[in-house]
């Protein structure tokens, strides 16, 4: 039996919380430019992070070999997503911003996983530097940390699509260039472009420098973590406008805007993905739309929130901002089948996906087809290609663990004192990776995440992480099977 190629491992966890805290350096300029008083509580994590960094690169990682199989390409997306959230969450602790590790915790574990949930009942009032901290984490978890990896070690060959395998675990992703390295390298080029081009967007729209910063990282990211207590609420027409488009843009496949991006329109026409994604947009929008109208609300708000509001569930980013005066009940079912289907496969969002809901669909249309004619035989096609039958009963093994995470997570929220209704609506929201949603307000629920228990933080960090692993590499290296993997 091989060994656990562990100092790969130690090497690779280490460099990345070197980068992080390299990272750091961000937050404490702003901080000190500030002077919000959270600079020795930054110089103090990121000391910490590149001391425990370097332990791992240079000393657990020493001499080790790049020979990266399945077995570590698990171990090493676990990891690396368990030491850098924790060592994330060291600035709220250090500065103060957090008095209890779990709260910090689940602040880092909420930014890196892209979720947007917060116990900071009013980030109007926390340091400067670590609003940009919490805006910084979600952005580098938007992408992936392991893709972040991949873009730096280019010496890691095959290993390089073990890794890229395990950080998209249930979905095909296309590749834009046969070496696995550079492809990862050209989707940050066009994820920190349409970042940098969304913030100047933002500045020129009458924003500050640092919240267009902020909110074109969590904008992008699909985050969703918001600077002020009241949402979305207090910013303009032109702003909210900007950030509904660049939500809808963040929900498509990043391989996709790069095609888009590089002029190559065949790609847009021949991606079935997309023409669903842009349907169930506009459906949803013009559907709820209508229900709010005919609910007494005025048809121009009602048009501008559901465009708003459904681009930010869709995409999972979780920003919300006042909603018409009255909820109706289709609108809270429309916002929940949207949080479960999430967007495009290979996109910064979360959810099922509906590249895979586009394929359990093809599948069952087949299977129904083939009980009225026994002998046809069908294939399972998207883009005109087939889809393997293995990555078909793939699909249908994550939907299952998927409901099997959302009411397990629900039912121990409800033994923690939380509604039905509220606890699956909060197990969906965070292992969709969505975080605050005003359904949950519209169901009569005060969506206060700092007023939970303890076990219920831990329950939905859990799933936060489960979400954004999408789920096989937190299970694999659990299993027995896993550790009987042999070369």
């Amino acid at each position: 039996m091989r060994q656990l190629n562990y100092r790969l491992v130690a090497r690779l966890t280490g460099m990345l919380l070197l980068v992080m805290a390299t990272a750091m350096t961000a937050p404490l300029v702003v901080s000190l430019l500030y002077r919000d008083g959270a600079w020795p509580g930054l110089l103090l994590s990121a000391v910490a992070m590149a001391a425990m960094g370097l332990l791992l690169r240079n000393g657990l990682g020493q001499h080790a070999t790049y020979d990266l199989y399945e077995r570590e390409s698990f171990w090493i997306t676990s990891m690396v997503w368990l030491a850098v959230p924790l060592g994330g969450a060291l600035p709220y602790l250090f500065t103060g911003t957090l008095h209890s590790f779990t709260d910090a915790a689940f602040e880092s574990f909420s930014g890196f996983t892209t979720t947007g949930a917060s116990v900071i009942p009013n980030p109007a009032v926390v340091p400067q530097g670590i609003l940009l901290w919490r805006a910084l984490t979600q952005w580098v978890g938007g992408l992936g940390l392991i893709l972040f990896v991949v873009a730096m070690l280019k010496r890691l060959n095959r290993g390089a699509l073990q890794l890229y395998a395990a950080e998209f675990s249930g979905t095909q992703q296309r590749k834009l260039h046969p070496h696995i390295a550079t492809s990862v390298s050209r989707m940050w080029h066009i994820y920190t472009l349409l970042t940098l081009a969304l913030a100047v967007l933002l500045i020129l729209a009458g924003n500050g420098v640092l919240d267009s910063v902020c909110l074109a990282l969590s904008t992008v990211s699909t985050g969703g973590f918001m600077t002020t207590q009241l949402g979305m609420s207090s910013y303009s027409q032109p702003t909210l406008g900007l950030l509904t488009l660049f939500m809808f843009l963040s929900g498509i496949n990043v391989a996709l805007l790069y095609s888009l991006f590089t002029f190559r329109w065949k790609q847009l026409r021949g991606n079935y993905e997309f023409w669903v994604y842009a349907t169930v947009f506009t459906v949803a929008v013009a559907s709820c739309t209508a229900a709010f109208c005919l609910k007494g609300n005025g048809w121009g708000h009602s048009l501008g929130y559901s465009l708003f509001h459904i681009a930010s569930t869709v995409s999972t980013c979780g920003f919300y901002t006042d909603p018409p005066a009255v909820w109706p009940f289709w609108v809270s079912v429309v916002t929940f089948l949207l949080i479960l289907s999430g967007a495009m496969a290979g996109s910064t969002g979360g959810g099922l996906k509906l590249r895979r809901l586009m394929t359990l669909f093809l599948y069952l249309r087949n299977y129904l087809t083939r009980m009225l004619h026994p002998n046809a035989v069908f294939t399972v096609k998207i883009d005109r290609k087939v889809v393997p039958g293995e990555y078909v009963n793939k699909i249908f093994g994550f939907v299952f663990l998927y409901l099997c995470f959302i009411i397990g997570g629900a039912f121990l929220l409800t033994l923690c004192g939380s509604g039905i209704a509220d606890a699956f609506c909060l197990a969906a929201a965070n292992i969709s990776n969505l975080g605050p949603s005003p359904l949950i307000n519209s169901l009569g629920a005060n969506l206060d995440y700092a007023a939970l228990p303890v076990l219920s933080k831990w329950t939905l960090t859990v799933l936060m992480l489960a979400g954004r692993l999408e789920i096989f590499a937190l299970l694999a290296i659990v299993s027995p099977a896993y550790w009987r993997i042999r070369r």
